[in-house]
């Protein structure tokens, strides 16, 4: 009887060691995810954010999946996403600028350390326009009520300077902080996870503070947690199904020569992903329809009444409400799939790759035309994965719709996409990388036997 590699997963000290590293790491992030940015009133923010209705919006939902660091306004509050943000831009810009793919086509290894290094550093803008957005933002929401969420004068000049830039500062010396304890998790942790288990670790956070508001309606409490129950079974089993989801290509490789010899040729699959782009088209959808709401919140109170009005009606239909929201995030979300897809597709021109191998797919010349047949067959199986991500996009503003208001919170958090495709894709990746350094040190269940 064969028994699982698993059960010397705390017996081997390399993995052992790599495990501790990670969850020590971790614990680190999720304290320093407590430390208040200075300057901030955290109970107005915490007002904006738990106010009849704020469980629909957009920053509702950022905060659900930042574990909460949204309404404490900490210095995590922006999270890794600003690092997220500069890889996708580019990653995007590779295919654009023909200096840059070849310069990642010629050198692969140094071209990564090119893109790493100017990732980092395309960051730090990135960071401070986040920040300067959200605090404005903020603002704006808490001007509603007549409060601030300063305790200080918000600006550039004389006597606001110093400490507008503090808060600032701290803010994006938060993001920075998260990236490096990522990039330590992936180097001396669990490797190459490090950013996903730190996003993975704020939604983990908010799950029991959600579980408790759900159970704190007696009334609904029960058919509620069923409901929320079953969704999540079904999500969850959809998202696997589709994550692993492949067409295979069949592709002729050549026979080789052994002495006076020769093989005869090999048949073999080219596996093609239906969700290629993973979660990146949710990221780049809610970034580029959040971006109008920063833009507008700076006029709201101009003295000039139709840029006022103006203004406002951008800020509310792009502010996460309402169903023109849910249908904008969702064609986004369609469109941006197909586009990054594209994109990555291109970056890895497996008709050349093939063309070097001397592999061929039958009945389709070699090169170009092979690259044009994979793209055809690329995008048509990306239409069913990109609907579908579109779909679990717009499930919590569906649910919005049939939870009562006293569970609302909690129930989005539960089933909101961005959280169940992160929490699904990490556990399945962290099992493999695991199960792949049990097999590396020698601990594979075809080989122990009881």
């Amino acid at each position: 009887m064969k028994r699982s590699a698993w059960r010397y997963l705390w017996k081997s000290e390399d993995i052992r060691k790599k495990l501790l590293i990670t969850l020590l790491l971790l614990v680190l992030y999720r304290l320093a995810a407590n430390i208040p940015v200075p300057g901030i009133d955290r109970e107005v923010i915490r007002g904006i954010v738990q106010a009849p209705g704020a469980a629909g919006t957009l920053f509702g939902l950022l905060d659900l999946l930042s574990g909460g660091t949204i309404s404490r306004f900490s210095i995590l509050a922006m999270g890794v996403y600003p690092y997220i943000t500069a890889q996708i831009i580019l990653q995007l810009l590779v295919p654009i600028i023909p200096a840059l793919e070849r310069k990642m086509k010629e050198n692969p290894r140094e071209g990564q350390k090119w893109m790493e290094k100017w990732t980092i550093i395309l960051t730090v803008p990135m960071a401070l326009l986040s920040a300067i957005g959200q605090i404005n933002i903020f603002n704006s929401l808490a001007g509603q009520t007549g409060q601030t969420v300063l305790s200080y004068t918000y600006g550039f000049t004389g006597a606001s300077l110093l400490p507008t830039l503090t808060t600032l500062i701290s803010m994006m010396a938060g993001t920075m902080l998260g990236i490096w304890l990522g990039q330590l998790i992936s180097e001396y942790g669990i490797p190459k996870q490090g950013l996903s288990l730190i996003i993975f670790s704020g939604i983990v956070a908010g799950i029991p503070s959600n579980l408790i508001s759900l159970w704190s309606d007696r009334q609904n409490a029960w058919w509620l947690t069923l409901l929320i129950l079953v969704v999540l079974v079904l999500v969850i089993f959809a998202i696997v199904f589709v994550q692993q989801g492949r067409r295979n290509v069949p592709v002729l490789f050549p026979g080789r020569r052994v002495g006076n010899r020769m093989s005869m040729p090999v048949r073999s699959n080219l596996p093609l992903m239906i969700n290629m782009a993973g979660m990146i088209p949710l990221i780049f959808a809610q970034s580029i329809l959040l971006f109008p709401a920063i833009v507008a919140s700076y006029f709201i109170n101009s003295q000039t009444p139709w840029v006022a009005s103006l203004a406002s009606g951008i800020y509310n239909t792009f502010s996460g409400q309402g169903a023109w929201y849910a249908v904008m995030y969702f064609l986004m979300v369609v469109a941006f799939t197909f586009f990054y897809t594209d994109v990555l597709f291109a970056q890895q021109n497996y008709g050349e790759t093939l063309k070097r191998q001397g592999a061929q797919i039958p009945g389709v010349l070699r090169g170009p035309a092979t690259q044009k047949y994979l793209t055809k067959v690329q995008r048509r199986i990306t239409l069913p994965g990109a609907f579908f991500l579109g779909f679990v996009a717009v499930l919590p503003y569906i649910m919005h719709a049939f939870l009562p208001a006293s569970a609302r919170n909690a129930g989005l958090f539960l089933i909101s996409a961005a959280g169940l495709l992160i929490v699904v894709g990490v556990v399945r990746d962290t099992f493999t990388i695991i199960e792949t350094e049990l097999k590396l040190h020698g601990y594979d269940e075809n080989l122990i036997k009881g």
